[in-house]
Order: C-alpha cells, then structure tokens, then sequence
C-alpha cells in the first residue's frame, strides 16, 4: 500500500536529519511518496508568509500524516511557535514520548522504558494572556476542559491497555490548583474503574520530578497536562541520553504529527555533525501509526545494533561518525533485519 505523507525537513539541522529518516524509511521498501513543505518558519517569514502556511496544513489535513523536523522558535518575541500552531490548528492533543534505554547511552540507567503523555492544546500554552500596561502587570491563564481531560486520558489507558503496560501515573498539582489540576486528577481516578487491570496512582509534579530521576524503572505512563509534560518529557528524555535520541508524535483524531523535540541547533547546521536518531525514532512511530510493522521492528532493532556496537556513533555520543556515516551503517542493519 502506498503512503503519502507530508514531509517538513524544518531549518537548522532540520534538512540533515530529515534526509537522514527520508533514507532509512525508504531502506526499508515501504511504498512512500513524501510531498515536501519547505517553506516554514524564518523561510516562511522571509516570504512574506505566514510562519505556518496555511498550504502546509492544508497538506496535513489532505495526508494526515507528517514526519517534521526541528523549527527555530524566537525566545522571548518574535511569531508563536510553529509547534504549538500545528497542534492546536490540527487539534493534535495527544503528545507521546516514549522515553526508553538504548545501549550504552545513560551512565546512570539502563533499563527506563516509560512513556509521557502530554495534553497537547489547553493548558498554559492556550495563549490567553494579556498585560496591564498602567500597572506592568502579565496574566497568562491555564485554560484545562473536561473534553480536553478525558480525552488525553482516554488515550493513555487506552495506549497502555494495547501495549501491555500495567501502570499509569496521573500527574498533578491538585493540593495548590484545585479547580484545573483538581478536576484533571478527579476525571482520571474515575476513569480509572474503567481499566481494572492497570494499576492507577497519581503524583504531584515537584515529586514526580524528584521520582524520575531517582527511581524512574518504577513507572510505565505517565499522563499529564501541557506544561507539567513539557517539564516531564525533557526530564524523562535526560534519564535515557538526551533529546537528540527520544522520538515525539503529535496524535488527534484526524492526523498525525511525528517530529524530533529537539532543537535546531543552528550552531552545527551542515556540518555533518547532527544525530539524526530522534527522528529516525519518530519515523519509526510514525511506521507503526500506518501499520508498516516489519519496517518499524526492522529499524528498532537496526538502531539498537548501531548503539550497542558503539562504531559509527556521532560526536554527541563520543564517537566521530557524521550523520551520513551514522545512517548508512543503520541501513545495513535494517535490511539485514529485513532479510532475516
């Protein structure tokens, strides 16, 4: 079967990695014909555009699927975050971060294999804000709906129940924001008579930051809402080697987003020197999501090959192959994979 998918490569560092995925997905033999949106962001401003062309989601909405790479967000000014625009234009309210050990990356743990979901559209980055001018004053509102909490929480028990996991953790802040955390917490622990065989407990924010890095094997999925899972999968991406390593899916009913969290590191753009593994991870999310799963297993256990054979890392991971170097000894391994 043939897949159309919209195809983001992002700027900085984002044409390197993207090319990087593009070859490895195709390595594998599934039928993709990828329709390529490079005009996003800086490129888009550049061009009198809008940073987020409304012909790119139109695109999305056509394919309902997209593999994107990293977009540069201006600090403190400049247009909204391309990422939150997509989610929320595309009510992508599912965030998912599986945060789980390769071989010889993290010093500290070898054996983390959780998942973060993170309501994608509400929260603090609903963009209500407004500002007092008289008494230089900024309100900024975390807008949580019992649509918006159910849903994310729905998908999460229902993630669990399909993937075998036992336990979902509920993170909150209900003890200081009673009414949003409150009823967030409240919906989940009624939802949770629903799915007798997962265990189901809850964690205030502070201390579930504490639980991750002192004792993270203890959980499986961890549900949340926007900003708590911005913090959370950061976090749990630090506990298995960074972002440069963790894939990230952008789920709604209609369409699908898979895209590497990190950054567009402009400072090493073009220098060969990016690990496109994030997205390469994504990518094979993504392959999942349309039900390719002999390419998907095929490319997991490629990269674990590549990491636990420690021979054509990048520099990020001690080693000095370029990000070509990198992807072209993953392919091998793919299709031996594929081959056996």
């Amino acid at each position: 079967m043939a897949h159309t998918i919209t195809l983001i490569p992002g700027d900085g560092i984002g044409p390197e990695v993207t090319a990087a995925a593009v070859r490895v997905v195709e390595a594998t033999g599934v039928d993709v014909e990828w329709e390529p949106q490079e005009v996003v962001g800086h490129a888009a401003i550049e061009q009198g555009l809008e940073p987020l062309p409304g012909s790119v989601v139109d695109s999305i909405r056509k394919n309902g699927i997209a593999l994107k790479g990293p977009i540069t967000t201006p600090v403190g000014g400049g247009f909204k975050s391309v990422n939150v625009q997509l989610r929320q234009k595309l009510d992508l309210y599912a965030n998912v971060r599986p945060c789980v050990s390769l071989p010889g990356v993290s010093p500290h743990f070898t054996d983390v294999n959780l998942v973060i979901f993170r309501e994608n559209t509400e929260g603090l980055y609903s963009g209500i804000e407004s500002f007092d001018e008289r008494l230089q004053i900024a309100d900024s509102t975390a807008r949580v709906t019992r649509k918006g909490s159910e849903r994310i929480l729905r998908f999460c028990f229902d993630y669990a129940k399909k993937h075998g996991f036992k336990k979902v953790t509920l993170v909150h802040k209900a003890n200081i924001l009673k009414l949003s955390s409150g009823m967030f917490l409240q919906i989940g622990s009624e939802m949770a008579h629903e799915y007798p065989d997962i265990e189901f407990n809850d964690r205030i924010i502070d201390n579930m930051c504490m639980q991750l890095v002192l004792r993270p094997q203890e959980y499986e999925c961890i549900v949340t809402t926007n900003l708590f899972g911005d913090i959370l999968s950061d976090v749990g991406a630090g506990l298995v080697g960074g972002l440069g390593v963790v894939p990230g899916s952008n789920i709604g009913d209609d369409s699908a987003v898979f895209e590497a969290v990190h950054g567009s590191a402009p400072d090493i753009a073009g220098q060969g020197k990016a690990n496109p593994t994030a997205l390469i991870r994504s990518a094979e999310a993504m392959l999942r999501y349309i039900n390719e799963f002999d390419a998907a297993d095929a490319i997991h256990k490629g990269l674990y090959d590549v990491y636990d054979e420690a021979t054509h890392l990048t520099g990020d991971l001690g080693g000095t192959a370029s990000t070509e170097e990198f992807t072209d000894r993953l392919i091998e391994r793919v299709r031996a994979h594929l081959t056996n």
